[in-house]
């Protein structure tokens, strides 16, 4: 018999986050590869061409934020539902959850597309940007069911503890999307140049791929998780039971994504030079975080599987290691961002100076919090797992509408410091929300969210999980 996973409810707190929380990691370091990817071969067309994706960017995020609620809510119930032993309710829920998707993903791409020339517009876009930009959003919104329908496979599959399986599947597809890229933007042999658009064709066929082998494994029922088809027909209650869990969660990431749409367009007004050095530096964030998200994934599986086995005391000590690893790791980095900001901003934009300029400078400014930033990424988390995610997104709230977006206004509107005043925003909102978050988590408050109790629709049998091969992660 081959070797089996040790429960996540059991032994080593350290160890069991470790297992977990590495794939996640590394499986966001090569999803952030497709934006790092895009934005290396795209940095090749010039300083219009990046701002272009830069201003695309917060409104795909926007609306990938409202499912991502959604694959949230189904993580933290098959989280509960995995840790009590129900192996029928974790199905259910996985079924719901994906059948939300679909719908959500259809009705919110085809919004996208046909509003992608208003909104580019909206966001105050220059005249020689807002075509690319807007021809960019439209291909990528096409792709937008892709995005939602791999979400929620990524996020019900770390829910029961696997996390192996969407690494490699990311791998692969990352792997294609390298050799497309320089393909489809520059051409080469019968394949013309498509430019900006040809980022966003890429990324639509990897994704595709991403999402078949997905819904594969979950129908195939040997991963953890058995789909069928008859489980797809609406459940009126449970849909609403997952939406009005990912409700806030929605509602966080939106409101984070809406921010940086607002963000995007103050700095917009500053000019293309200070646009695309603003979208470098922010594309940098989102790979500097990536160990942060990885971590907080990770606590919320772990943190909703142990509530749900009835452990709180054990989901405080993992979300307590999670947050420690974060500040540290993520300090460290910060360091050595604020020493080589001018190299980092090179790769991107090697000819851009002024462009390297400013983007370096932005680095420096916020590099010394990302500790700070990490840690509250990691403790929002954690709230999740639990099911308090009207916390979570009180925080992300507070920290977006009263604090990053009103002081870069304020800082660049108000002052002589115009666009340095929009970077200096990000360090203190950091270190405000930080706080905000830890005294949350002091009160120990978050950890009586035990969901499943309260969910009669699933009150079925018990049936025991039966144990996870550790070498290819099947039961």
């Amino acid at each position: 018999m081959p070797p089996t996973r040790p429960s996540l409810t059991d032994g080593s707190t350290l160890s069991t986050l470790i297992r977990l929380a590495l794939p996640i990691v590394l499986a966001n370091v090569l999803q952030t590869a497709y934006q790092l990817i895009d934005a290396f071969w795209v940095g090749r067309l010039g300083a219009e061409a990046v701002a272009a994706v830069s201003l695309s960017f917060p409104l795909i995020f926007l609306l990938l934020s409202v499912g991502i609620g959604l694959a949230v809510a189904g993580t933290v119930l098959a989280a509960q539902y995995h840790g009590s032993g129900n192996r029928d309710a974790v199905n259910r829920v996985s079924a719901q959850a994906m059948l939300g998707m679909i719908v959500l993903s259809l009705i919110l791409g085809s919004t996208g597309y046909v509003l992608s020339p208003i909104a580019v517009d909206f966001l105050g876009a220059a005249d020689d940007v807002q075509p690319l930009a807007a021809l960019y959003l439209k291909i990528s919104f096409i792709g937008l069911p892709f995005m939602f329908i791999y979400a929620i496979f990524q996020s019900l599959m770390r829910g029961v503890g696997d996390a192996k399986t969407p690494l490699v599947i990311v791998f692969v597809t990352v792997v294609l999307n390298f050799i497309l890229d320089p393909l489809l933007i520059l051409g080469w042999g019968p394949v013309p140049a498509m430019g900006v658009s040809g980022a966003a064709i890429a990324t639509v066929i990897t994704q595709g791929l991403s999402t078949i082998a997905g819904l594969y494994i979950l129908f195939s029922g040997r991963w953890g998780i058995q789909l069928k088809l008859n489980q797809l027909k609406p459940d009126h209650h449970l849909l609403w039971r997952l939406f009005a869990l990912g409700g806030p969660t929605a509602v966080e990431q939106s409101t984070r994504a809406l921010g940086m749409m607002l963000m995007t367009t103050l700095v917009a007004g500053f000019g293309t030079v200070t646009l695309a050095a603003y979208g470098i530096g922010t594309r940098i964030f989102s790979f500097v975080i990536i160990p942060a998200l990885g971590l907080s994934q990770a606590a919320s599986a772990l943190v909703g599987q142990n509530i749900g086995a009835g452990k709180t005391e054990r989901a405080e000590k993992t979300a307590y290691a999670s947050a420690a690893i974060a500040f540290v790791s993520l300090t460290a980095v910060g360091i050595l961002c604020f020493f080589f900001a001018d190299p980092l901003v090179t790769i991107f934009v090697p000819d851009a100076h002024k462009v390297i300029e400013e983007g370096a400078l932005f680095v420096r400014i916020t590099a010394l919090t990302f500790g700070l930033m990490g840690a509250q990424i990691v403790i929002a988390g954690a709230f999740r797992g639990a099911g308090d995610t009207v916390m979570a997104m009180a925080i992300a709230l507070v920290s977006l509408w009263v604090l990053q977006f009103p002081l870069a206004w304020i800082l660049a509107e108000r002052t002589s410091l115009q666009e340095i005043g929009i970077y200096w925003a990000y360090p203190i909102q950091n270190i405000i929300t930080a706080v905000v978050a830890w005294m949350w988590f002091r009160s120990g408050r978050w950890k009586h969210h035990r969901l499943i109790d309260s969910e009669a629709s699933l009150k079925t049998a018990t049936t025991p999980v039966p144990p996870i091969d550790s070498a290819n992660n099947r039961p």
